[in-house]
């Protein structure tokens, strides 16, 4: 939807350029996801690290001699140290943000440690792998998740990262989730791609829709005739013309499945009215397709 939107050519120019971006783009989501996942990294460190300048203090406290390692500790956090593959990812992936920008880091310590998440947590200094579990999987989702600062930091670094960090979020939370204490080296290195057919659909949906958009913008303009122009939303246009485009150019895709989708999208990124507005044009448009056996579905339940 972004790349259509920002796409200023018509359908007779190169796109290549465009389409190198669309791909950047989603490769982009799993740098985040390292990203994410390697400040978890992080912050095992810093604790690490904070609980050793409070043993060197020339004054050190009994506290401070015999500290509470449950956090350092935390087998959770232990297994995506010491996890190869991801490790391997990380690197290959040049995912060393935090080295420059370790404030961060700091940040996102002080806020998990502050919490009542962590004092309740540090009361006992021995846990099991399922306590250890769902206290990173409360600190994700209650702490790291919606950190406004952090929320900033990933803004500045790359723009495109808000919009996908809440799948990026919901993935690591279900990782987080599912991990078990033997977990596999490979967990935390999903693939990006479900397979070469998910990536390909990415940039057919992009491409069809681009090189077919004179006719779809017609068929858009029939049924919005008693419309100003300047009241439809440029967003609300270019998300006709991909459902439009899937309707018509995707078969195995269930008409409900494309309609919801882009009525999510719409209330995501448009007007507030604007989904009642899409779901009214793409309602009619499937009706004639029917009519008039345009609609070319194939399997099982795809009406």
């Amino acid at each position: 939807m972004q790349t259509l939107y920002a796409f200023k050519g018509s359908e007779s120019d190169d796109f290549s350029k465009d389409q190198k971006f669309l791909l950047f783009s989603i490769d982009n989501m799993y740098n985040l996801y390292l990203l994410l996942i390697s400040l978890l990294i992080e912050v095992q460190k810093r604790a690490e690290e904070d609980l050793q300048k409070k043993q060197n203090k020339h004054l050190a406290t009994k506290e401070d001699k015999d500290p509470n390692r449950k956090f350092v500790n935390n087998q959770l956090l232990k297994g995506l140290c010491e996890n190869l593959q991801l490790k391997n990812q990380l690197e290959a992936n040049k995912i060393n943000y935090w080295e420059l920008d370790g404030e961060y880091v700091d940040v996102v310590f002080k806020a998990i440690t502050s919490s009542d998440l962590y004092k309740e947590y540090m009361k006992t200094r021995v846990s099991d792998f399922h306590e250890d579990k769902e206290f990173i999987v409360d600190v994700f989702k209650e702490i790291i998740a919606p950190n406004e600062k952090l929320y900033d930091y990933l803004e500045d670094k790359n723009l495109t990262w808000l919009d996908d960090l809440p799948t990026v979020n919901t993935t690591i939370l279900k990782l987080l989730r599912k991990s078990k204490a033997n977990v596999a080296e490979g967990f935390f290195v999903p693939q990006l791609y479900k397979d070469i057919e998910d990536k390909q659909f990415a940039i057919d949906l992009f491409k069809k829709t681009l090189l077919n958009r004179t006719a779809i913008n017609e068929e858009i303009d029939l049924k919005t005739q008693n419309w100003d122009a300047d009241r439809i939303a440029n967003v609300d246009y270019v998300l006709l013309q991909m459902a439009i485009c899937e309707l018509k150019n995707f078969p195995s895709i269930p008409v409900k499945v494309t309609i919801n989708e882009y009525l999510e999208i719409s209330k995501e990124y448009s007007t507030p009215k604007s989904s009642i507005f899409i779901n009214g044009i793409l309602d009619k448009l499937v009706k004639e397709y029917e009519a008039s056996s345009k609609l070319k579905k194939v399997g099982r339940g795809l009406m």
